[in-house]
């Protein structure tokens, strides 16, 4: 029902920087949050970032003032800039939103995109 495509994954040497974006498409009614996750091999997926309807955003410690997430509601698409990259930052991200999608229901669901790749050199 709801579709996630991520984009702007790549590599990249350390110090330098990269912008995510996460497309959402598909049948909802609203997105209640959307938030970025990372994966490296062999760890647990973890929270990288989060940001709700009324622009709350959370940060990982890791990532705090290096990262920043924004969401254009008009394009139903999330970012996630990513400056002074470090090598630790190698994962794959993963974009995750919480939708409504039923209009005689509150409840929301939740949806995985499929991950970009990004890897930073030392």
């Amino acid at each position: 029902q709801v579709q996630l495509v991520e984009s702007g994954g790549g590599l990249v040497q350390a110090g330098g920087s990269l912008r995510l974006s996460c497309a959402a498409s598909g049948r909802f009614l609203s997105i209640i949050a959307m938030a970025w996750y990372r994966q490296a091999p062999g760890k647990q997926r973890d929270l990288v970032a989060r940001i709700t309807s009324g622009r709350v955003t959370y940060y990982a410690d890791s990532v705090l003032g290096r990262f920043t997430i924004s969401r254009d509601d008009a394009k139903n698409t999330v970012y996630l800039q990513m400056n002074s990259l470090k090598p630790e930052d190698t994962a794959v991200y993963y974009c995750k939103t919480d939708a409504r999608i039923r209009p005689w229901s509150s409840d929301s669901n939740t949806y995985w995109g499929q991950g970009t790749q990004v890897t930073v050199s030392s």
